[in-house]
């Protein structure tokens, strides 16, 4: 039988308070050291709350917040991919440098899907078919 790793917590109501501690933590490395995060953070201060307005009912309003809070988390995902194969080593290596791409794609593609959402909910009601 394996041991349990000694970097697990056991649970209860401090393991759920210390992990809200490392999430914040989680978003304050993100905004000190990755730009695209902070970009992507402003645009969705801005568009979160238009969305909210242009949403005729809650599943419109989710759809365009909701995609702009998935293009963070991607961020958030990517830029943790790209950490973790700076702190590997910062020499080229193809499986490093292939990790970071397809973080960046997964980024692209939800991005495209947060345009092609906005697009979907809105452009009905300009250009009705």
């Amino acid at each position: 039988m394996t041991q349990p790793s000694p970097y697990k917590s056991t649970g209860g109501l401090l393991r759920i308070a210390r992990a809200f501690v490392y999430s914040l933590q989680g978003l304050g490395a993100a905004w000190r050291h990755e730009a695209a995060f902070r970009q992507e953070t402003a645009l969705a201060v801005i568009l979160i709350p238009l969305g909210l307005w242009l949403g005729n009912d809650a599943l419109e309003r989710l759809l365009l917040a909701g995609a702009l809070v998935l293009v963070l988390v991607m961020e958030l995902i990517n830029s943790a991919i790209e950490a973790l194969a700076d702190a590997i080593s910062t020499d080229h290596h193809p499986l490093l440098g292939r990790a970071k791409d397809i973080g960046s794609a997964a980024v692209l593609l939800m991005m495209l899907l947060t345009g092609a959402t906005w697009i979907a909910v809105l452009a009905p009601r300009w250009w009705p078919s």
